[in-house]
């Protein structure tokens, strides 16, 4: 046997191991917390192995599939809305084959999370990949909606400048925005190698809040928007072993993402001097607090709008107490609750928290949700 065919050999006998390793941890985890016999599980890893070394993969059912989400979700230690996790609605798109089947999958999920205002914690998860380097299926966006951001002359952002690339990706490919502050990118869906594919998202999906002011009337004229639903898609799941490189998912927003980050940071839509100007502060000078009190506004305005078109949307301080609650839980379980500290902390006065004034372990556990490099960024 020559050296580079006993190299791929052996690469290939050290993947399917691992890959057995990995599907092992978790089936065991999975027996144990779901009070599973472990005669079955052993009979099951025997399935998995066999179809490991006929294939070099192997298909999760449905219910390990679901219950891996679930604790993707469970484990994110970036995440401030963990109670939940086990309310997860796990939509299983594992068949879908071309990008018009993704798309379709897609908006599926939107309009049933959505749900009129009342929002269903949902993830939908498409076919895994073997290699998460090799995604047989990739969502361009990092979030289902998003603005787009149109480059002006002067150099400033029409938009949301940190849709800007993929703004001028989606033009190269032939999409045409209205040209507004608030134009809905579309969906681009790429399956294996192929050229990517473009969808308009259908507006009816799109549920948005005009954003109103309880004690500012002259807040409206702003003309300031957002969408209802942070839906998730740029993010690996990965769940025993498998890589599912395309997995929408969705909660709801803490109040602050969008009033104290997305509407408020100089490198997104920069409106706190905006804000204080119609609120008649004192902006030439840092000591009067102007930004901190627009700051405050802003996110009222947010809580208000959303909740006038009843919108789920949780307040930091709610959202902090929940996570605590959450903690809690995982301790009288047996668990030790991780997260990161720099990603729980509200960006709108954290130390009146409890997450503020609580270390968590980083420790990072599987299964969960993984960063995945930026697809439009590299050679196509």
């Amino acid at each position: 046997m020559n050296t580079h065919l006993q190299n791929h050999t052996d690469a290939a006998r050290s993947h399917a191991n691992q890959l057995l390793h990995e599907a092992e941890t978790y089936l065991k985890q999975y027996g144990s917390e779901l009070s599973i016999a472990d005669s079955s599980i052993a009979a099951r890893l025997n399935q998995i192995a066999s179809e490991i070394e006929a294939t070099g993969t192997y298909t999760q059912t449905s219910e390990e599939l679901a219950y891996g989400a679930k604790l993707a979700w469970r484990n994110s230690n970036r995440c401030i809305g963990r109670l939940f996790w086990d309310s997860l609605i796990v939509q299983d798109a594992r068949s879908a084959q071309t990008a018009a089947d993704v798309a379709g999958g897609v908006f599926r999920h939107m309009e049933y999370a959505t749900n009129g205002g009342k929002i269903l914690p949902t993830i939908t998860i498409f076919a895994p990949s073997v290699d998460a380097e090799k995604p047989r299926i990739r969502l361009w966006n990092d979030q289902l909606v998003r603005y787009a951001g149109y480059e002006q002359k002067d150099g400033t952002v029409l938009g949301d400048p940190i849709s800007l690339e993929l703004t001028q990706v989606c033009e190269q490919l032939g999409w045409r925005g209205a040209g507004t502050a608030f134009d809905v990118l579309p969906l681009v869906v790429q399956i294996g190698q192929e050229p990517p594919e473009w969808f308009e998202v259908p507006a009816e999906l799109v549920l948005e809040v005009p954003l109103t002011h309880p004690d500012l009337p002259a807040f409206e004229e702003l003309g300031l928007r957002w969408y209802g639903v942070p839906f998730v898609s740029s993010m690996r799941l990965e769940i025993g072993g498998l890589h599912y490189t395309a997995a929408p998912f969705n909660g709801w927003y803490m109040g602050t993402e969008i009033g104290a980050r997305n509407l408020a940071d100089p490198f997104r839509y920069n409106m706190l001097p905006t804000v204080g100007t119609l609120m008649g502060l004192d902006t030439s000078r840092e000591s009067t607090l102007w930004r901190d009190r627009a700051l405050v506004e802003l996110n009222v305005a947010v809580l208000h709008s959303y909740k006038e078109k009843g919108v789920t949307i949780v307040d930091h301080h709610t959202a902090s107490k929940q996570f605590s609650l959450f903690a809690e839980k995982e301790r009288q379980r047996g668990r030790i609750p991780t997260g990161r500290w720099s990603w729980l902390i509200p960006p709108l006065s954290p130390a009146t928290t409890a997450v503020f004034h609580t270390r968590y372990e980083e420790t990072e556990l599987k299964p969960n949700y993984f960063y995945q490099k930026t697809p439009y960024s590299e050679p196509q």
